[in-house]
């Protein structure tokens, strides 16, 4: 198959109606959703998964939104797991009465936080 072919597939493919996906853009939206899905499920290069993170690196991240597909992007870029990005922007939006409670001595947390305040990180 050609990038043309694969192309107009794929356009074939979403001009079609689809039950509960009447409009154009809930069919992308869908379809966007699908991708990164399957992104989640290939294999990628994770030789940094385990290392210390930068407060640069935290930055970067906490000044995206929390998107799947966001997320799947950092974890390509830093060559790290999905699931630890994840797991930032939860730590990131927990309040501190919590963390105090759950990981009072945890030097990643507070470096999350500490970052997340700097910039004036506010979880929804």
């Amino acid at each position: 198959m050609t990038k043309t072919e694969f192309r107009e597939a794929v356009y074939d493919l979403l001009s079609q109606s689809v039950s509960g996906l009447d409009s154009w853009q809930s069919r992308v939206s869908y379809l966007r959703h699908v991708i990164v899905t399957l992104d989640k499920e290939q294999i990628y290069d994770q030789s940094n998964k385990g290392k210390s993170w930068t407060d640069d690196e935290l930055r970067l991240i906490l000044q995206l939104a929390p998107t799947q597909e966001n997320m799947m992007k950092i974890a390509r870029t830093f060559k790290r797991g999905y699931g630890s990005i994840e797991q930032i922007y939860r730590w990131a939006a927990e309040d501190k009465k919590s963390i105090a409670e759950k990981r009072p001595d945890d030097s990643f947390v507070q470096q999350i936080k500490r970052v997340a305040n700097e910039i004036g990180w506010r979880a929804t």
